[in-house]
């Protein structure tokens, strides 16, 4: 949805010296069209993945004087912003979820198409890993984690086959876990909805890199260094990231005075108002080139006070 993006960002970005913040920089992509399209703009990229780091420094070479890349989670937005000696944005952008090489990188192990070590970490010097998950959490903990994050309705089932096959066997490859997830689910179930255990692969994967608790803290983050007039956009890929950052965006438009008073006080007026309705997803013709989008949900809004 690289074309909306730009659309909505640039209307911020119009300005003299714009800066914009590319929370989850990834490959570079949308930074590079960002650059491209607003010749006067500073763009800071963040992304905690080192790979994601060194390809899309290569790729932005060409605007290397007007980027800043770091290596960082995206929480820790408020430090980069300072460091950069950037800490008042015209615009951010959050670009979420797994990145084409992660998940194309068997080695990496995200994606249960491939046989290969059960890691999912989008930072490879954490310690956690989802082997680490699946082999020392709780029967009570995988349940949670498989309910909370992939809202799976057979997470205790499929807890309690996992806590069971590792006595014996380590659970320590993406194959052997997503042949377990399928034995644990029932026939009738398997028969729809893709593989039966995307959902046990999300939610391992947001446990290890903890990647709600990061957007829960990184998108207020963003909307306090907003200018005014300054924008933001969100693309998330599957419902609870969408259902946060809905949350997140709706704290911050509504009137939070008394209902009842006739007159607004301003110190309870919205402090930014959404320019999308509700969630907007890919057309058919981004689908058709690029499939992984078909998740895509994107929600934007915009600075109107100061505060």
């Amino acid at each position: 949805m690289i074309g909306r993006v730009l659309e909505l960002l640039a209307p911020a970005l119009a300005g003299p010296d714009p800066v914009v913040v590319d929370a989850n920089l990834g490959l570079g992509g949308h930074a590079e069209a960002l650059l491209a399209a607003h010749p006067a703009l500073h763009l800071i990229g963040i992304d905690r993945d080192p790979t994601a780091i060194e390809r899309s420094t290569l790729r932005l070479a060409p605007y290397a004087g007007r980027t800043t890349l770091v290596r960082a989670v995206s929480d820790e937005l408020p430090a980069v912003l300072a460091a950069a000696g950037r800490p008042r944005v015209d615009g951010a952008l959050f670009d979420l979820g797994v990145s084409s090489p992660q998940l194309d990188e068997a080695e990496r192990g995200f994606a249960y198409s491939y046989d290969a070590p059960l890691d999912m970490r989008m930072d490879p010097d954490q310690e956690l890993t989802a082997a680490d998950v699946v082999n020392t959490y709780s029967v009570a903990e995988i349940t949670r984690v498989l309910r909370d994050y992939g809202e799976e309705r057979f997470a205790a089932r499929i807890a309690n086959l996992l806590a069971r096959e590792r006595v014996e066997h380590p659970i320590m490859t993406t194959r052997r876990l997503a042949d377990l997830v399928r034995t644990a689910i029932p026939a009738a179930t398997r028969r729809t909805g893709g593989n039966p255990a995307k959902r046990t692969f999300q939610a391992l994967r947001i446990e290890v890199n903890q990647e709600l608790a990061a957007l829960e803290r990184a998108l207020p983050a963003a909307l306090d260094a907003m200018v005014l007039g300054g924008r933001v956009v969100v693309l998330a890929y599957h419902s609870l990231e969408d259902r946060l950052t809905k949350q997140v965006l709706a704290a911050r438009t509504r009137d939070t005075g008394p209902p009842g008073l006739p007159v607004p006080i301003e110190a309870h007026q919205p402090r930014f108002r959404l320019l999308t309705r509700g969630a907007e997803l890919p057309d058919d013709d981004e689908v058709t080139r690029n499939p992984r989008a078909a998740s895509a949900r994107l929600r934007a809004a915009e600075r109107i006070r100061q505060g």
